[in-house]
Parts: C-alpha cells; structure tokens; sequence
C-alpha cells in the first residue's frame, strides 16, 4: 500500500480501524461465502449480453414499477406472489436472481426468502435498479408513453431509453 508522503499512517485512531480487519482466512471465507447468496450488476449484464444467462431474472417489485422500467428478459413476480402455483411455469432446477428498486428496499430479500422457503436456489442482484442505471446500463419499457421515473428520460417507440 501507498501512502502519499504527507499522510501519516495512523492506525486505531478512527471508526473504520476501530474493530481491527478480520484475518485475511476468515475475510476470505466470509466474503467467498458471501458471493454463494449475491450477485452484482455489472455479471447479470454481462452474462445477459454474452448469452450467457443460466438463470431466471426475477424483478419482485409491483407491476407499476416494471412497466415504467426494468431489466430486459427480467419476468416480473412481485415477492407477496411467489409461491409453488406461481414458480410452476419455471424448470425446477431453475436459478433464480432477485432485484427490486436498490439498496433502500428489501423486495429482494423478502423474495430470496420465500423462494429459498421453496427449496428453490437463489440470488439477490445487489443494487437493483438503481445499481443497473448507476452502471450505465439501460432499462426496457413496457409503456413508451411514459417517462421512467429514476432518470426523468422519455422512452424510445421501442421502450429502451
């Protein structure tokens, strides 16, 4: 590590040092175990574009919501609706990678809940939507009429933005 000439290492003097960094084992056990139950973005795109996808992309939000904007090939299951009728249209070997609107909401945990509840494997796509836009990438629209609410953008005839 770097440090510039003028910035004295100090160490134990501020809330992130205060407790110590776990031990690189553990560290890497935690956050291997970590990568079982979540997922990023930037990998859901990329195994979307590259044609890679070996999952099923479930946007829990409300019905509203995806129409305004979601991701492409994401089917939409609001959370208080998974359950055995409605996930019997998917093989059962089925992943399942959940998103909602971002970070402050919890859809995809409740969702992650239930379909784990359902024997089912699972994944949360860290960052939802507001996580998709931060990187950039675009969302689909099911109403080119209306105006997608996290950007303020007008949509295409074709629904991307």
């Amino acid at each position: 590590m770097s440090t510039s000439a003028n910035t004295p290492v100090v160490t134990g003097s501020s809330a992130v040092s205060r407790p110590a960094a776990a031990p690189s084992a553990s560290a890497l056990k935690h956050f291997e175990h970590l990568l079982q139950f979540e997922t990023d973005c930037w990998d859901v795109h990329h195994a979307i574009s590259n044609a890679r996808q070996d999952f099923v992309l479930l946007d829990v939000r409300g019905e509203d919501l995806f129409t305004r904007g979601h991701i492409a090939g994401a089917v939409n299951l609001p959370h208080t609706r998974i359950n055995a009728d409605s996930l019997s249209v998917f093989s059962g070997a089925s992943l399942f990678v959940v998103y909602c609107a971002g970070p402050h909401c919890n859809g995809a945990d409740k969702a992650a809940v239930r379909l784990a509840r359902l024997q089912q494997p699972v994944k949360k796509m860290i960052g939802g939507i507001t996580g998709w836009l931060d990187e950039g990438f675009s969302l689909a629209c099911m109403d080119p009429n209306r105006i997608e609410p996290y950007s303020g953008k007008q949509h295409d005839k074709a629904g991307q933005l």
